[in-house]
């Protein structure tokens, strides 16, 4: 029999479409701001993850411009040979400064952290215990790993404790993994707790705190600072590519942990390390976050108007505790249809539906923006209401 090797591609990306399961992208005009436009028309951002709208700040601009300049377009080189620059070191000791901790590494990305990391924290012989709400780049890595898995209800510190109980005297060693801020709900895992059950068992805990770099905490400084805990999570991940404005994965801890991803993560030691451009602008990013709190403060204001404005509408904005809004309004045909008469009056907000999320649970999920002024809030507030009335949302 002669097989076509590749017929599945166009069968199985048919069969997303026959189920509109499938990603249908929108193009980004300008850069990613307030006012941006897409596809063609100006529209009001309000699904962007650049939260403190750092990606268009003048520093940040200037300082990569300015590194471009002096270092190239290009490091050269894997970070393990010959591509580690002074600006990478510079960063790496910032951000460790800035979050508390002895030491941190940047990754090329957040999901290159999570699928290097995690396989080379645990092995055969130990166990993983994972929130079942974790996002995916977790999932792959825990998946990557030899090790036996076991999920916990979603924040439930009665049900970790169980389930630490149970693998305590069977597994050599113990990795919990959580989200810091859940990306789907925006509500935040108990860290402060989880640390504390985490020691009674000698277990290691890592936090994926993407979504909490820049956005909680004083000053934006994340989820150890949030609890007043920093330095003592094993791990926290996040990124520079959400509230940083930048691009690329981190992680903060201890000088023995960097010491041991840096001999043996694979998606850092075999990846190309980050051009000069985007070292100095994650340079800038920690600089503007020391010394310019304003940006983290008008991203709370706009976040408890806009959410207590929706919430006085009526609509379901779930357990929501950050800058993540989401208005969950049930079945997917009628998340769709909201986003697209939404986009039709100039805001650009996705829809977020099954199988990301229950199939009862669809919603927009809004992302607050501290770029964003008291009038454009309350434009896309009217047209929230406007439009869930005739939808019959609320």
């Amino acid at each position: 029999m002669k097989r076509n090797p590749n017929a599945f591609l166009k069968d199985e990306y048919n069969e997303l479409v026959k189920n509109n399961f499938d990603w249908k992208l929108r193009i980004l005009e300008t850069g990613s701001q307030p006012h941006s436009v897409v596809d063609g028309k100006e529209v009001l951002m309000l699904c962007s993850n650049n939260y403190l709208n750092l990606s268009n700040h003048p520093k940040l601009i200037k300082v990569a411009v300015e590194a471009a300049k002096k270092f190239g377009a290009g490091s050269g080189s894997v970070r393990a040979i010959a591509g580690t620059m002074k600006l990478h070191m510079e960063v790496e000791k910032r951000l460790a400064k800035f979050k508390g901790t002895e030491a941190s590494l940047i990754y090329q990305t957040g999901f290159a952290a999570n699928s290097g990391l995690i396989p080379q924290l645990a092995d055969k012989g130990d166990i993983i215990v994972s929130d079942e709400l974790n996002h995916g780049s977790i999932i792959d890595g825990v998946r990557l790993t030899k090790a036996d898995r076991a999920v916990y209800k979603h924040r439930d510190l009665g049900d970790l404790e169980k389930v630490l109980k149970e693998a305590d005297k069977k597994y050599r060693r113990i990795l919990i993994i959580t989200d810091g801020v859940f990306s789907m709900d925006g509500d935040i895992a108990p860290m402060d707790k989880i640390v504390d059950i985490a020691n009674e068992f000698g277990a290691m805990t890592y936090v994926d705190d993407a979504h909490g770099e820049g956005v909680i905490g004083p000053d934006g400084r994340g989820i150890g600072a949030h609890f007043g805990i920093e330095g003592k999570i094993d791990v926290e991940m996040g990124t520079f590519s959400k509230a940083y404005g930048v691009v690329g994965g981190l992680i903060a801890g201890s000088r023995d942990l960097v010491n041991f991803a840096f001999n043996k993560s694979r998606t850092w030691l075999l990846s190309g390390s980050h051009p000069p451009a985007v070292a100095g602008a994650q340079l800038a990013a920690i600089d503007v976050l020391e010394n310019e709190p304003q940006h983290v403060k008008n991203l709370w204001d706009n976040t408890k108007y806009f959410k207590k404005e929706l919430n006085s509408m009526g609509f379901d904005t779930g357990k929501s505790e950050t800058p993540i809004t989401p208005v969950i309004v049930g079945e997917s045909s009628k998340a769709k249809e909201l986003s697209n008469r939404l986009y039709d009056e100039g805001i650009f907000a996705l829809p977020i539906v099954f199988p990301m999320v229950a199939r009862d649970k669809a919603r927009i999920r809004t992302m607050m923006n501290a770029g964003l002024k008291k009038k454009d809030l309350d434009f896309a507030l009217e047209k929230f209401e406007s439009l869930g009335k005739k939808l019959h949302i609320i």
